[in-house]
This record gives structure tokens, sequence and C-alpha cells, in this order.
């Protein structure tokens, strides 16, 4: 199987182009090549394909196989792939079909390579039912026997943002969190019957935040695009940073997020790691 290894500011997926190379069993193989010593390495399996109106697709598979609807970084890598190998025919500006809708990206390129995407992410939806979310009264939610003030949005896929300096982390770093242990309480909570991506925020200014993700199906990772745009926006939302741009500091690096009540802009670099075959 070829493929290609991309990374959005760290969240690494491996893609394969489904129309030169078929992918007979994806949730398998994602869990073999994500594999960071028996694989090749990564946060998932990305495939990339056409639909029959046209429209390039992106199809996500967690490290554990299981399903993902939307991937803000790996969406990013997709609109590269596709630059990158002339088969957007020059266009900087493309669609693409995923499990939670249309998206459309623009490509900021130079000499021929994609460096960066805008991607316009949708409206955040806070509608515990369209989240899905149940049982969450006054926005309190009672994890491992500790009582969190929670925002559940939906960016296409569920999250669950937490501000972790308030109480009862009340965390002065996110280098102090213990993520191991507190993700997995979030992720199968019966609160969210999908399961559901956690991100841990600490507002650094009227204009910054910065955050650590948890998410459903691969665990802690290096940066979630879709997370950063559930987190700023929520952050707007409670009043805890200015409605506009929000810079989201992450692990590998940091995303621009721009919010104004309308589509979630999100804007970040894309980059190639290595290209191969695959072969177990």
């Amino acid at each position: 199987m070829k493929f290609t290894k991309m990374h959005g500011i760290g969240n690494d997926y491996i893609y394969v182009y489904t129309e030169e190379e078929p992918v007979a069993d994806p949730a398998a193989v994602s869990v073999k090549v994500s594999d960071r010593h028996k694989g090749i390495g990564a946060d998932g399996l990305i495939l990339i394909g056409k639909n029959s109106d046209g429209y390039f697709t992106m199809d996500i598979y967690n490290a554990d196989g299981s399903r993902g609807k939307m991937c803000g970084n790996g969406i990013r890598c997709v609109g590269k792939y596709l630059y990158d190998r002339g088969l957007t025919g020059g266009k900087t500006e493309v669609d693409i079909m995923t499990l939670s809708g249309l998206r459309r990206l623009k490509l900021h390129c130079e000499g021929g390579v994609c460096k960066a995407a805008t991607v316009d992410m949708g409206k955040p939806v806070f509608e515990y039912e369209k989240i899905p979310a149940k049982d969450i009264k006054g926005g309190k939610l009672t994890v491992a026997g500790d009582t969190y003030d929670v925002v559940p949005v939906s960016m296409g896929n569920p999250h669950c943002v937490i501000f972790a300096s308030e109480k009862p982390l009340c965390l002065s770093s996110l280098k102090d969190l213990d993520i191991e242990k507190t993700g997995p309480s979030f992720e199968k909570h019966p609160a969210f019957p999908e399961s559901v991506n956690t991100e841990f925020v600490i507002v650094e200014d009227e204009h910054t935040i910065s955050m650590r993700v948890w998410e459903r199906g691969s665990g802690e990772t290096m940066a979630c695009g879709t997370g950063a745009c559930a987190s700023a926006a929520a952050a707007i939302k409670t009043g805890r940073v200015k409605e506009g741009l929000v810079r989201v500091k992450l692990l590998g690096g940091d995303l621009e997020i721009f919010w104004d009540g309308g589509s979630v802009m999100m804007t970040g670099p894309c980059e190639t790691i290595c290209t191969g075959e695959y072969f177990a």
C-alpha cells in the first residue's frame, strides 16, 4: 500500500489516495499503520477519494480503528495532498466532502507547494441533543467524583471544553495536567453517547488560549483542529475571550481561529513527512 505521512502541527496521519490504492479493511489497516512500534506510527488513517458527485472525499479512521467524522488538521493536509499532486488543476480553493458535510479550503501556496490552509469549519453547535450530550444540568458534569463546569460543543464531532484554571483542576499551567488519568474518564462518560473529545483550556489573554486534548479513539494528540475551533468558540461564547481572532496554542504549534458568530474559520500549516510503501 503506497502512502503519504503528513501532519498539521504534530497531528499526524497516514494518507492513502483510494482512486489509485483501494483499501479493503480501513479500520484494521488504521490500527496496524498507526502503531508507533510495529507500524508506521500515526494518530490514524485518512483515505482520500472521490464520490459520484465529483467531490474529493476525506474518510477518517482513528488509531483504534474507530471512525471519525471530521479532522481540522487532517483536512488541511488533504488539501495539500491534492494540490501538491496536481489534482486540483492548480486551483487554490477546493471543496472536500466529509462525514460532517462539505468543507471549503483556501490553500496558501508558494512555488507550487501548499504550505498552509484556511478551512471553513462550519458553525459550532451548542445544543446538547445535536452534539450529542445528555444529562448535563446547568453546564455541570460530575466525572470520577469531581464536578466540572463544561461547555459541550460540536464542530462536526463532539467536544467537551473544560477551563482548567478553574475548579476542580485549578491549574496555572497545562504542563501540570494528568491527562492520561483525566482524559479517559471524559471520553467514555455516559453523558456522551458517541464518546467525546475533551479539551483542557487555559485563557492566557483576551485573544489567546492554550489547550491540550484527549481525542476519542486516539488518546492525547499533539493537536486537534476541531478541538481548537470548539475551544475558541466556547471561550468566546462564555465571555472568557473576545469575539474575532483567537490564537490557540497546542503542543504541536499554533492555530488561528476566527469566529464572529457565523462559520468558524481555521488557519494553520500542513506538512508532508514522507512517502513510502507499507507491506504488513
